[in-house]
């Protein structure tokens, strides 16, 4: 391995914030399709505070927790509980745990339910109503517990000045960041680990006066959970796992994530999804991932405001655009095209994909300025942990350096079969790893021991999940004797979050029934590969009954409508929220779209090559209204085309025409499968798709 290793651009670091570590806390985070309803219930969070300098011992029996009515929490309670930072003694301090408590009964019930979200460092409380629904057959005689983990959200949240804006001026590498965060944190960033959260758990129980639990947690929180169960098992009651992790965390390179490449973009293009688009798609795919290893994609995209920009995406790019994908079922779906394109020299929508999955796409109106999540993870904690409980290869008395070697020899060992079609390079920049190698350590690490309790256990797995693969959750069910394994077909991270099937659903309510749980019966994938994406009207078919010129060019606005629609049902699902009216979008070739509540404007927006829209759509009730389209661009047939009431009226290149937009059999994949829709005013439940406003020509 070249000891100069390529820095990918997201690890420079910027003023307002560090590119690598926002997209690391956005891929972390529990859901991304249903939890946003839940945001409306809290206000802002408590402000960063330090943990407490009061010293306190480890108590073996918490005081009991005094519940009052939540301000912001309907149908919750809560109540905080003062903790040690480090229950050796060895530091002093405390930390106050925010809980929320929802009872089933009059009075606290045996047990309760414990949800547990993602990170490292995501808050809980904010996601308390989404959990409530997520699990709500076990509710029907268990209370549920909710709580923000320490250092997250109203839980005391860790901070290091360092991540605020303008605080990592003079620092330019993510390994300088990590090592300055952690000494700004102090001796106390021994207190964050994974094994403190168990004891936390603990405690509440036992303040609450719950004789067992059953845990549930997504992501991270299965760690939590599973490290729960190893300590204490004679308190669990049952065990929930969705999108799981092993008790040891992941593995230092993630090396099951890329050995799940191949599968997950089998499952994308399985039926011949992909045959339209490319005869060998998993060929295609290595193809680039070579061709970006030996030199970075260089290109122009078009900005909110129609203007050209230059991006760059390196090999390391491709993976975290993959990545994306495990939250945004559409990014995935229109990688296939966008990898064909570029392999043709056509890398403008390889890179448009890059800044959307950065949430870069579409430009926002000045006067929306973006607002910080209330189930942000916080990054200072996600840091602090995964540097602290993470196996890495490398002596922690060792020197920086010497680490970071004792990493590269490490994975020169893993057989090059297991991360292709990407390199050690790709893998050693994932992650946090080549930045803990910097982590100012104190401690030795603490195996994670014992065996799992045999208690039922029910394991959810996105078929289509890289970031916790399959993998995970079989080696996770070999572990507990009875437990049974759900793999969600189409279905990426957060399976009860982005399960649009329902059948996730379903088995959660025959679990806490005592019944078996059903296979999912096979679906079609609602976010269908995109079809091939055509350089010049040359490459566009006619619509029937229009030849000619006319007739491609009269495809071409169709084509052109359906891809603005795409992006803006990507950019909604990457956003987390409803976009703010004022949107714009650029056009893959030329011009730009902006979106407000009133109307969708096209200004020379362009999807084909020479083929140029102007116009007004009228948006009444999240619908787009009728509205005449001036075309232009010099390779089209010029003129006007109505849409409404499901025809296209007009004239182009002096040829008139009235035709029924249903008969225009617009290009798509061969699974066909109309996306699920986006209202432009809120994000829907997975199994109540709602319909965008773009959704449907009028």
């Amino acid at each position: 391995m070249r000891r100069m290793r390529r820095l990918p651009l997201a690890l420079t670091v910027l003023a307002g914030g560090l590119a690598r570590l926002a997209r690391l806390a956005r891929l972390t985070r529990l859901t991304r399709l249903t939890c946003l309803t839940c945001l409306t219930c809290l206000t802002s969070l408590a402000p960063a505070a330090a943990s407490k300098t009061a010293s306190a011992a480890a108590s073996a029996s918490p005081s009991p927790l005094q519940f009052s009515r939540c301000r912001e929490l309907a149908q919750f309670e809560c109540a905080t509980l003062a903790v040690p930072l480090d229950r050796s003694g060895a530091i002093p301090g405390t930390i106050d745990i925010a809980i929320a408590r929802r009872l089933s009964a009059a009075t606290p019930s045996a047990s309760a339910v414990v949800a547990l979200a993602g990170g490292p460092g995501q808050p809980a409380l904010p996601l308390a109503p989404y959990f409530a629904q997520a699990v709500a057959p076990a509710l029907r005689t268990r209370d549920l517990i909710v709580f923000d983990q320490r250092g997250t959200g109203e839980s005391d949240p860790l901070t290091c000045p360092v991540l605020a804006p303008g605080g990592a001026v003079g620092i330019h590498t993510l390994g300088g960041l990590v090592r300055r965060c952690g000494e700004q944190v102090g001796p106390a960033r021994t207190g964050y680990s994974t094994a403190e959260s168990v004891q936390d758990i603990e405690a509440i129980r036992q303040a609450a006066g719950y004789e067992k639990l059953v845990l549930y947690g997504t992501s991270y929180g299965t760690k939590v959970a599973l490290q729960y169960a190893e300590t204490y098992p004679s308190h669990v009651e049952a065990l929930l796992l969705d999108s799981t992790l092993p008790p040891e965390g992941e593995h230092p390179f993630n090396v099951a994530s890329f050995e799940a490449v191949k599968r997950v973009l089998a499952e994308l293009c399985e039926k011949r999804a992909c045959a339209t688009i490319s005869h060998r798609p998993l060929r295609e795919f290595d193809r680039l991932a070579k061709r970006l290893r030996a030199a970075p994609l260089h290109g122009t995209i078009y900005n909110g405001a129609g203007r050209r920009e230059h991006a760059t995406l390196t090999e390391g790019g491709l993976f975290e655009i993959l990545l994306a994908g495990d939250l945004n079922p559409a990014l995935r779906a229109m990688m296939p095209a966008a990898v064909q394109a570029a392999l043709h020299s056509d890398g403008a929508a390889l890179l448009r994909l890059k800044l959307l999955s950065e949430g870069l796409v579409p430009s926002l109106p000045r006067r929306s300025p973006p607002q910080q999540s209330a189930e942000e993870v916080n990054t200072a904690l996600l840091i602090d942990t995964t540097c602290e409980d993470t196996a890495y290869p490398w002596n922690r008395r060792s020197p920086p350096a010497v680490r970071l070697s004792e990493a590269e020899r490490a994975l020169r060992a893993i057989p090059a079969g297991q991360l292709r079609p990407f390199d050690t390079e790709t893998a050693l920049g994932d992650g946090l790893t080549a930045g803990c190698a910097d982590w100012p350590y104190t401690t030795a690490r603490t195996p994670v021991n014992g065996p799992l309790p045999d208690v039922p256990t029910l394991i959810l797995s996105g078929a289509a999940d890289l970031r916790t693969p399959t993998s995970n959750a079989r080696e996770v069910q070999r572990m507990i004797r009875g437990s049974q394994l759900l793999v969600v077909p189409h279905t990426g991270h957060s399976v009860l979050g982005s399960d649009f099937s329902g059948c996730a659903k379903a088995a959660v309510e025959a679990f806490f029934q005592g019944s078996s749980v059903l296979r999912c019966a096979p679906t079609q994938n609602l976010f269908s590969p995109t079809p091939k994406i055509p350089d010049s009207l040359r490459e566009v078919s006619e619509v029937r009954g229009l030849r000619g010129r006319p007739g491609r060019t009269l495809m071409a606005v169709l084509q052109t409508m359906v891809d603005l629609d795409r992006q803006v049902i990507g950019a909604t699902l990457q956003a987390d929220a409803s976009l703010p009216s004022g949107s714009s979008f650029g056009g893959l070739r030329s011009g730009y779209a902006k979106i407000t509540r009133r109307a969708v404007r096209l200004h020379d927006f362009s999807f084909v090559s020479g083929v140029a829209l102007s116009g007004v759509f009228p948006v009444r009730r999240g619908r787009l209204g009728p509205a005449t389209i001036d075309v232009g661009g010099y390779a089209a047939a010029r003129g006007d085309v109505r849409l409404a009431n499901g025809r296209a009226t007009g004239a182009l290149g002096g040829h008139h025409f009235d035709l029924q937009i249903a008969h225009a059999k617009i290009a798509s994949a061969p699974s066909g499968g109309q996306w699920p829709s986006l209202s432009l005013e809120e994000l829907p439940h997975p199994t109540l798709p709602r319909l965008s406003p773009l959704s449907r020509l009028p």
